[in-house]
């Protein structure tokens, strides 16, 4: 059998980290009361959590990215944000049917995957500066 590679580390671990904030029961966590309350710290944690579980992904194969064709990297970003939004699906089941004292929430899943395509958007941002910073010592040699 293959080892796994070490790109997965970060996905893999900040997936781990997700499974286990989800899987811990609600009383951890504050009540929500009103509107502004419920858009607020609940819906960023997720934001946050799926944007760096997107980002990290990536961030393995940022090296093979770099020198790869549009066509693979468009690949990698759509897979990445399919395999993201996948587990935030999976993640809001588990709480809704799995965990005790958890509850499955749509707009929890929402925030899961706007946080993905926020993830993979910061991700190409930062590989598009440094594609244009390799290109511009490539030019000075």
């Amino acid at each position: 059998m293959r080892r796994l590679s070490e790109r997965f580390y970060p996905g893999l671990i900040c997936a781990a980290f997700i499974m286990l904030l989800m899987g811990l029961p609600g009383k951890f966590f504050p009540t929500v009361v009103n509107f502004w309350e419920w858009i607020g710290p609940d819906k960023i944690v997720h934001l946050l959590l799926f944007g760096l579980l997107s980002f990290l992904s990536l961030w393995g194969y940022r090296k093979q990215l770099l020198s790869a064709n549009t066509t693979h990297l468009t690949l990698s970003i759509l897979l990445v944000i399919f395999l993201t939004m996948s587990y935030g699906a999976l993640t809001e089941l588990m709480q809704k049917y799995v965990f005790i004292n958890r509850y499955g929430s749509f707009f929890d899943f929402l925030a899961d995957s706007i946080g993905c395509v926020l993830g993979v958007s910061t991700f190409y941002f930062y590989l598009k500066k440094k594609n244009k910073k390799i290109e511009k010592s490539e030019n000075n040699i």
